[in-house]
C-alpha cells in the first residue's frame, strides 16, 4: 500500500522500517522543544515535544497509530496520550509530546523518538439493547482473569 507523506522541513527523515518484518516506522525528531500545559489540570506541567518534520496521508479507511519506541524504557519520559491517534483528516506534523519525570535521559533531536502503525479500521454500528449476551466472565473487570 503506498501512503503519501510530506516533508515540512529539509531536516525531515523519511519514516522507515528498521528491520524486515517490523510491523511499524520509525519516526525520527527534528526539534525538541519544552512546552507548559495548557488545560486546567495541566497548566503547571512541562512537557517535551519531538516534531518530526513530516505529514501524513492516512488512507480513508485506516489510522495510523503513533506508539513510543522500547528504547523509552531506557529514558526518563513518559508518552502523555500513550498511543497517538492519526485520522485520516489530519494534514499537520506528527508531534511526540512526552512528560519527564527527570531532566537526564531524554531523547535529542536526530534520534528516533517513535513508531507509526498504519491500519484499517472497520465502521462501527453500534445497536442499543436490553440486555448483553450471557459470559463465563460477565462483569468481571480489572484483576478478575488472575495473575
Amino acid at each position: 500500500m503506498k501512503v503519501r507523506f510530506k516533508k515540512l522541513s529539509e531536516n525531515a527523515v523519511t519514516p522507515s522500517y528498521s528491520k524486515p518484518g517490523d510491523a511499524a516506522m520509525d519516526l525520527t525528531a527534528i526539534t525538541k522543544n519544552q512546552v507548559m500545559g495548557g488545560g486546567f489540570y495541566t497548566q503547571d506541567l512541562k512537557y517535551l515535544e519531538y516534531g518530526t518534520g513530516l505529514a501524513v496521508e492516512v488512507p480513508e479507511g485506516h489510522v495510523a497509530l503513533i506508539f513510543p519506541r522500547s528504547s523509552i524504557s531506557e529514558t526518563d519520559l513518559t508518552l502523555t496520550n500513550s498511543v497517538g491517534v492519526i485520522d485520516s483528516g489530519y494534514r499537520g506534523e506528527i508531534k511526540f509530546r512526552f512528560r519527564a519525570t527527570k531532566n537526564e535521559m531524554q531523547y535529542q533531536v536526530n534520534e528516533r523518538v517513535g513508531q507509526m502503525l498504519i491500519i484499517p479500521y472497520p465502521t462501527i454500528e453500534l445497536e442499543e439493547v436490553k440486555e448483553l449476551s450471557k459470559t463465563e466472565r460477565g462483569t468481571g473487570g480489572f484483576g478478575h482473569s488472575g495473575k
